[in-house]
């Protein structure tokens, strides 16, 4: 059966438009015919090579590669030319102080490394929780600059190094799409990758996170498998399993690989596409790839143990009953067969059926979007809601309406490599609307198949030149039947053929419609350029740590509040100060300010997070025994009021309610800072719950005092639109330590208890004497004393005469 589908292939090869050069670089081809006729007459002077049409055409192949790449490089550069080359976002800072760390340590202490300013008073075993591919490749770069003697800072390799990588990523995507169709697809391809918005956005200058190199190592694997499909070869194979353990240190996302190329196998197997060459390229990528993936401590067992590796195991199970029932089918009878193969079919059945319920028993057989619905920590990440119909467009463009074409062209033209393309396009559509940041994973197969449908349009209306310059050879009977055109029969038992009506419409293919077809096409891809560049420039160039805005004359206006608060704590607080703030600072704080965090952007300790959410929603007295326990010196939050910044922490107040609710529904419950109209406002209609927390007392302390515009009313917040409603607040537990210049950032320090608490009623009076009224001494003079129990004295009556 190898042998069969073997032919069937190299007869659709032969067929299919494969043609170095042709289809959507039909200028590629043009330019190579007329470079070859210009060496034809100076061949003497110009070197062996360059005179045969293969030699411009890799000549010009290598030019549009590296151009491809020199813009993919230069697009990616904004934030720095406009701001500076700092890390961007708030991940990639955790990514530099690792990688820093790596580089002055080494790689042993990296891995041993326990990090005690993270997670306080837990801490972080950082070599465990983290995928080291993206920290060791910067530092292998940093160590081999200084090896030649070139100083760079590692913070510039850490900057640079995702748009150094996109080329490597377009020359990968170059690679798969050739062995999918052709070069000159292949060379679109590169060229859609290298600028295509939606890669770029995980690739900007200062964007040092996981994506930057995983997309490469994600493009390379599947070029490589694709190589040893068609091949059958171990050597493509084992490069393919080195190319996924390279991912799987790199990003989590390689579980994506490891489901969609089991799937592909699954697929060949009920197309009944079965060969040697799928059977020699899945076993081996299984085994070495297990066992290569297994190294990387954070994944660890996690490849036999977790069902998303289980799909892998079941189709290497099924490949290997599969290639054994063909190894028994030569040597059993028809009636034998049947009976093993029933029983065989059975006890497959029988053992997914008990592993299906054991996981759903368990647990650890959910839903894609069950974590995303139930769970607040991950629903409140704005990267893991639907994508937008919207966001397909801005992030792809035209892409968008072009990559189906080119999945019919892959599906007419089936073989078992463009399977595997039109499942990957499949599966990666639906991640892709499941969730924005899976977006990553669609950009580029749709890049790829944009590509294809480019490339045969191409084909399609510039390719007639190249049938003029070498028409098909005709028998002498064909040219006779062109001779005679009016007779039916010229030769005794041969009917004269007749045009088909493709044939037909291609010869009415006018010079007008080709043109105007041509110049669609490149006023589309002119369309595409300009877009992928003002995206570029507007929307993904902007780091989160410097903020811009603009005047009304076009100038423009640098917001530094993050980097002047964080090195205020830097300077003006103790060593080992611990800091109480929302997750999505913890990794700033401990980067910039290099000062110990409660919580950060690992979110793996839910409770330790809904702590903290509870602190943040309790009133000040709940709140200060809360920070009491966890030993908390500074508060730190984000007010965008005074501004206009809608990403502060009121906005995301609700996701702390609900986060901290999860874990103390008695103390905490969402419905109480709602209006009874079931409303979230901050002005007097708000609820008495909110106005009394602790979020809101400290992002409003001292902002009713304060009026930013002569229409607006003191206390006016620009972000909410309302006038707050509790201007008179004062703090028990609490003052106020810094407030940023545009109030962006505040910073509050925490009280230390005193040594005895004030009482807060009268204390008893015991005095019961009544207190003498004040004499002076002229008083006391002219005062008559007076005898204690003295004896009174009584006189008698003198008896009178009468009464004698």
């Amino acid at each position: 059966m190898a042998e069969q589908h073997a032919g069937a292939d190299g007869k659709h090869k032969a067929s299919s438009p494969n043609a170095a050069g042709s289809g959507s670089a039909s200028v590629l081809a043009s330019s190579s015919r007329s470079c070859a006729a210009a060496g034809g007459g100076a061949r003497g002077g110009l070197s062996g090579g360059l005179t045969q049409p293969a030699g411009w055409q890799s000549l010009l192949s290598f030019t549009i590669l590296f151009l491809a790449w020199l813009a993919g490089f230069s697009s990616r550069l904004f934030a720095v030319i406009r701001f500076e080359s700092i890390i961007h976002e708030f991940d990639p800072w955790f990514n530099y102080r690792s990688t820093h760390h790596l580089t002055s340590n080494g790689f042993y202490e990296f891995l041993n490394w326990f990090d005690e300013r993270a997670w306080y008073p837990l801490g972080r075993i950082v070599g465990g929780t983290v995928y080291p591919g993206l920290m060791v490749t910067a530092g292998l770069i940093h160590y081999v600059l200084n090896l030649l003697h070139m100083t760079v800072h590692i913070r510039d390799v850490c900057v640079f190094l995702a748009p150094i990588f996109s080329g490597l990523t377009a020359i990968s995507t170059f690679l798969l799409t050739r062995e999918l169709w052709n070069q000159g697809a292949g060379l679109l391809a590169a060229c859609f990758i290298a600028i295509v918005p939606g890669y770029i956005s995980r690739s900007v200058a200062g964007s040092f996170d996981n994506e930057g190199i995983a997309i490469f190592a994600l493009q390379f694997t599947y070029y490589l498998w694709v190589k040893s499909v068609k091949t059958g070869s171990v050597f493509w194979t084992i490069g393919c399993c080195l190319s996924y353990f390279y991912m799987v240190s790199a990003w989590g996302g390689y579980v994506f690989i490891i489901n969609l190329i089991p799937l592909h196998v699954f697929v060949l197997l009920l197309m009944q596409r079965y060969s040697r060459r799928v059977y020699i390229a899945y076993s081996t990528f299984y085994i070495v790839g297990l066992v290569l993936s297994m190294q990387i401590p954070f994944v660890g067992f996690q490849p036999i143990r977790t069902s998303e590796h289980m799909a892998a195991a079941g189709v290497f199970a099924l490949l290997q009953a599969y290639a054994f029932l063909q190894y028994l089918k030569d040597r059993l009878t028809k009636q034998e067969f049947q009976t093993l193969f029933f029983l065989g079919v059975s006890l497959a059945a029988g053992v997914v059926f008990l592993t299906v319920i054991y996981l759903t028993y368990t647990g650890k057989c959910g839903h894609l979007t069950y974590a995303k619905i139930h769970i607040p920590i991950i629903a409140s990440v704005s990267e893991h809601q639907p994508t937008t119909w919207v966001s397909f467009f801005f992030d792809l463009h035209i892409l968008v309406c072009t990559f189906p074409a080119g999945l019919w062209f892959c599906i007419k033209n089936i073989n078992d490599e463009r399977v595997f393309v039109a499942l990957y396009a499949i599966s990666a559509v639906y991640f892709a609307g499941v969730m924005v940041r899976l977006m990553l994973t669609l950009t580029p197969v749709v890049c790829m198949l944009s590509a294809i449908a480019f490339s045969s349009v191409f084909e399609h209306y510039l390719g007639d030149d190249q049938k003029k310059d070498s028409p098909p050879t005709e028998d002498s009977s064909d040219e006779d039947d062109k001779r005679n055109s009016g007779n039916l029969y010229d030769k005794a038992g041969k009917v004269r053929k007749h045009m088909s009506e493709q044939e037909k419409a291609e010869e009415g293919l006018g010079p007008n419609i080709k043109s105007i077809v041509t110049m669609l096409m490149l006023m589309l891809l002119m369309m595409f350029a300009v877009h992928c560049t003002w995206v570029t420039s507007n929307a993904y160039s902007s780091p989160s740590v410097v903020l811009a805005s603009y005047n009304h004359d076009g100038s423009r206006n640098i917001l530094d509040d993050f980097r002047e608060a964080y090195y205020w704590l830097r300077q003006n607080t103790d060593e080992h100060a611990r800091v109480m703030s929302w997750w999505d600072y913890g990794y700033q704080i401990a980067g910039m300010a290099n000062r110990t965090t409660l919580v950060d952007n690992n979110t793996w300790n839910n409770s330790h997070i809904a702590l903290v959410g509870k602190a943040m929603s309790s009133n000040e007295s709940a709140a200060y025994q809360i920070m009491q326990s966890l030993d908390v010196d500074y508060v730190l939050i984000i007010f965008g009021g005074v501004i206009g910044y809608s990403g502060d922490d009121i906005n995301k107040f609700l996701w702390m309610v609900r986060i901290a609710e999860g874990e103390h529904p008695k103390d905490i419950r969402e419905s109480d800072y709602f209006t009874p109209q079931g409303e979230f406002r901050v002005d007097k209609a708000g609820s008495p719950t909110l106005l009394n927390c602790l979020m809101y007392k400290m992002s409003y302390y001292r902002f009713g005092e304060m009026q930013l515009d002569f229409r607006t009313p003191p206390g006016f917040d620009r972000t909410r639109n309302a006038e707050i409603g509790n201007k008179d607040i004062k703090f028990k537990h609490l003052e106020e330590a810094f407030t940023s210049e545009h109030w962006l950032v505040r910073i509050y320090k925490v009280k230390k208890p005193e040594n005895r608490e004030p009482l807060d009623h009268q204390p008893r009076v015991t005095n019961i004497t009544p207190k003498q009224k004040y004499t002076s001494k002229k008083n006391a003079k002219r005062k008559r004393g007076f005898i204690k129990n003295k004896l009174v004295l009584k006189k008698g009556k003198k008896l009178s005469k009468k009464t004698v």
